[in-house]
């Protein structure tokens, strides 16, 4: 019945502007009538009938002009009526105009009751012409209501304007399966209020709501609340068992209108997100627009981050690296759906292999790097230590030889917190990556002339800048332990967590490309930028938050422990005990003051470790590195022996 009545290809735009039409005609023959006392012999008059023709086609002009005809009837809002009401003003008063224009022209008399028809007919068809919409509105709820009986109530959090957009989405969706119960809000001066038809109730209702009702969910959209208020909602959601979806900011819908689709769980990215960070993001254009920029790791979650969000400050010309063929290539589909005016290269490579590099320099000569290129997985680097060695050092080695060769002007490796006092064999590979790469920033000054260093300041004299970020883990990251957490949930459990005690810093990807992108712009060479990660958390509240906010209990998902992997530690840190941090102009971002290396000494002992590769002797290789890398002392792993052995080597100058 109710497709029926409201069938939009059958009630056409062209219909509903008919139907005003009639009101209109309706409305100017009550007034002229009410004017004239009814005496019904002056409608049959030709003055009249041509004030009836002029008004309708004046004031259907009018609608056409302003598209009051166009909006769907059951979904208007007060912005709709705002708009009929000045069409049915500017309707009115052009017909008024048009006619005492006539009159002074004609000489006629003053037409004093003119005036008052004009005035009556102006209130009397705002008036119909918003019962209408109003009435129509009002029978489609009624109907939908109807149709609802097995609908899932929900509520909605707040009582603003994104509370009711979210609410009138609701609504206004063909396919929604929802039936609001109302609003929950913190804003005393709102509570037992009516919005929109629904009430607004404090959040210690909502235990009274779940039982009246049966609410299980609870609509929240994105960013309107700071993380602590979040984190009490979502507590409070928890420990009553409403589950929490979340929808886009209102920017983001589709068309101007929210797709169901669109609506999504509340995961646990949400509540570990801080405050959005505030970026010079005239700093960064001032560094990014008009050049060459190379990202290596360019498929995975950091590289692919960090192209997009690249995008907006206008490169010349993006060069994606990576050797990953699948990834690399739907991140190239991607990137000319999402951006197609943006000039992007894709080139498969290996750092290991020097000649590829070197041609890739050579073809498209970038002038800055983001190198995000690496082997990460802790145990799984363990257990191939060569590789390790292989991608993140000399890789490393071998892109930054040929940055200096080639000119580039900035050179940002992503590095990470498994770098300071490193236990396993990826946090150090990473840490010798970090040292080498410095060694070289501070070289270029070793072979300037003497002149030259006395006439400049030493660091707008380094040509190609190297400048190191540090920092943890990465929230949805490929291969990371949300991933993981939320595939072992969906089965059913159990979930693993090595330590009861383990705790990691974390950051969103998004979060972390911006701090990346603003130190990039910020470095002047040879720094290392630690980034403010926040608290650390323990895995075991993350795991726990995370069968949570899927809807179940630790009754029905079992935790186990499965003790630490190999080269695995308890907690992560940011800086070396012997490090210092020196404050930069966003909060976020401090610079790590470090022992600088000798260039030539550590490039030796780089150049004896990979002799060691091709040994395949892989306590050798983590022998070796241990003597370049004093503070590196294995944790859970095969090569502690090692370490009472080690030699005290020293690099330093």
């Amino acid at each position: 019945m109710k497709k029926m009545l409201f069938n939009e290809k059958i009630y056409s735009r062209w219909l509903v502007l008919f139907i005003d039409s009639l009101i209109v005609t309706w409305t100017f023959c009550m007034s002229f009538l009410l004017v004239h006392k009814f005496q019904y012999q002056n409608i049959s008059t030709k003055e009249f009938l041509v004030m009836l023709v002029a008004c309708n086609i004046i004031t259907a002009c009018v609608f056409v002009g302003m598209k009051i005809h166009c909006g769907v009837i059951r979904y208007s809002n007060t912005e709709d009526i705002s708009r009929v009401v000045t069409a049915v003003a500017l309707g009115n008063f052009t017909f008024w105009l048009f006619f005492r224009i006539l009159s002074f022209l004609s000489a006629g008399d003053n037409m004093r009751w003119f005036d008052e028809v004009v005035l009556v007919n102006f209130f009397m068809e705002a008036l119909l012409l918003i019962v209408l919409r109003v009435s129509v509105k009002v029978l489609f709820g009624y109907m939908k209501q109807a149709d609802m009986v097995n609908a899932e109530p929900i509520l909605i959090y707040g009582s603003d304007k994104n509370a009711i957009l979210i609410k009138q989405a609701f609504d206004f969706a063909a396919e929604s399966n929802f039936k609001i119960v109302g609003f929950i809000d913190n804003n005393k001066d709102r509570w037992y209020k009516n919005i929109e038809q629904k009430k607004v109730y404090p959040a210690s209702d909502m235990n009274f709501l779940k039982e009246k009702h049966g609410v299980k969910k609870m609509v929240i959209m994105d960013g309107c609340l700071q993380k602590e208020k979040r984190a009490n909602l979502v507590d409070r959601c928890i420990e009553l068992g409403i589950k929490m979806v979340s929808v886009p900011p209102s920017v983001q819908w589709i068309n101007g209108r929210l797709n169901l689709k669109q609506i999504r769980e509340l995961r646990i990215e949400d509540l570990l997100q801080r405050d959005p960070i505030v970026l010079d993001n005239e700093n960064i254009m001032n560094e990014v627009k008009g050049k060459c920029v190379l990202v290596t790791g360019a498929a995975g979650s950091i590289g692919s981050e960090i192209v997009r969000q690249l995008i907006k400050y206008q490169p010349k010309k993006l060069v994606l690296c990576d050797q990953a063929e699948t990834p690399l290539h739907h991140l190239q589909i991607s990137i000319e759906d999402d951006f197609p005016d943006t000039p992007v290269c894709v080139f498969m490579c290996n750092i290991q292999n020097e000649g590829r590099l070197k041609k890739l320099f050579n073809d498209h000569h970038p002038q800055i790097i983001f190198h995000a290129a690496a082997f990460k997985h802790v145990p799984m680097m363990e257990s191939n230590p060569c590789e390790a060695i292989l991608t993140n050092v000399l890789g490393t080695k071998q892109l930054a030889d040929v940055s200096i060769e080639y000119k580039v002007e900035k050179f940002v490796m992503i590095s990470t917190d498994k770098a300071v006092r490193p236990t396993n064999i990826m946090g150090a590979s990473k840490r010798l990556a970090e040292m080498y790469i410095q060694s070289l920033n501070f070289n270029q000054l070793r072979d300037l002339p003497l002149d030259d260093m006395l006439q400049m300041p030493l660091m707008s004299q380094i040509k190609t800048k190297f400048i190191t970020t540090r920092f943890g883990n990465v929230l949805g990251s490929n291969g990371s332990v949300v991933p993981r957490f939320r595939e072992q949930i969906e089965k059913g459990g159990p979930v693993t967590v090595t330590h009861p005690e383990i705790t990691r810093y974390f950051m969103t990807i998004p979060e972390a490309v911006q701090l990346v992108l603003e130190a990039g712009a910020m470095g002047r060479g040879g720094e290392i930028f630690i980034f403010d990660m926040g608290e650390p958390v323990k895995i075991i509240d993350l795991a726990v938050n995370m069968i949570n906010l899927a809807g179940f209990s630790r009754n029905e998902i079992d935790i186990i422990f499965t003790g630490l992997r190999p080269g695995e530690k308890l907690y992560e840190e940011l800086l070396n005990e012997k490090e210092q941090v020196i404050p930069t102009y966003n909060e976020k971002i401090k610079i790590s003051k470090v022992i600088n290396y000798h260039h030539g000494n550590l490039e030796k002992s780089i150049e004896q470790l990979l002799q060691l590769t091709t040994l395949a002797d892989d306590f050798s290789v983590v022998k070796k590195m241990k003597e370049i890398i004093p503070e590196y002392k294995s944790n859970n792993s095969i090569y502690n022996q090692l370490d009472k052995v080690a030699v005290n080597y020293q690099l330093s100058d």
